[in-house]
């Protein structure tokens, strides 16, 4: 029998045999304390700091409530959750199409394109998607500092790593939309096979079948990505923003 080789395909690794102001901070923090002692990739088990202690924070001369000034809305992260299928860079480029053509700026951080660059040296270990998501959200950051929404698409199956990257920035600055479409609808929509091959032991660490996937119990948003339609899924992301003054009516009125 030949033996197993690791495919990477995405933001899964396949084991083919033979070839502003939110609310909810206290049930959040309860959320992240269940999520530190089921997850195995709790971001506490890899602190990141500077090399060398000559490193030293330069602050910016250009702030960033200046920046979104020029731009006439507030810098956000928009976190994406949700299984493979659950339409997370569909719905995320669809309303970052509805913020630009509203003279938003905007850009999306897509969980297979990231790996074709930013985080193209790793694997699917579990240390290897921990990084891979806290390079995302330190990029988001970034991205958001400089006024800019930035829309970011990944499974990100754990609790712990997205709450980590909602540790690293304001409160109000991280808004976590859960697509929440069944997984019999996500396999319907793989029009690459993957869930079938999952099933059928091919495939080995693919969420939602081989793998974990902790849904968000007190995210921002929740989107039936499932049955809704996608203007109504957008609107529904659209209205939050308003309500929690990332953008303002004026940026949509024609």
């Amino acid at each position: 029998m030949n033996k197993p080789q690791l495919i990477e395909t995405g933001e899964h690794l396949e084991l083919r045999l033979g070839d502003i102001e939110l609310g909810g901070s206290a049930d959040r923090s309860r959320n992240f304390e269940k999520a530190k002692r089921s997850s195995p990739m709790f971001p506490g088990q890899r602190v990141h700091r500077p090399v060398s202690n000559h490193i030293v924070w330069h602050d910016a001369t250009i702030k960033r409530v200046q920046r979104e000034a020029l731009n006439g809305h507030r810098g956000v992260i928009l976190w994406f959750t949700g299984l493979s299928g659950s339409g997370k860079s569909t719905l995320a480029h669809a309303v970052e199409e509805e913020l630009h053509h509203r003279g938003c700026r905007t850009f999306v951080l897509d969980g297979d394109n990231v790996r074709h660059g930013l985080c193209a040296d790793l694997g699917f270990s579990a240390q290897d998607r921990q990084e891979n998501i806290r390079r995302i959200g330190e990029m988001a950051k970034m991205f958001m500092e400089a006024g800019t929404i930035v829309l970011t698409a990944f499974i990100s199956p754990y609790c712990a790593d997205r709450e980590r990257v909602r540790g690293i920035v304001e409160p109000g600055d991280f808004i976590e939309i859960y697509c929440d479409t069944p997984i019999e609808i996500c396999e319907l929509r793989d029009v690459k096979g993957l869930y079938k091959k999952a099933r059928a032991g091919q495939l080995a660490e693919f969420t939602g079948i081989t793998s974990p996937y902790e849904a968000p119990e007190n995210c921002e948003l929740t989107v039936d990505t499932g049955t809704e339609e996608l203007d109504v899924c957008v609107q529904q992301v659209i209205d939050k923003m308003i309500q929690n003054g990332i953008i303002n009516v004026v940026n949509f009125s024609y």
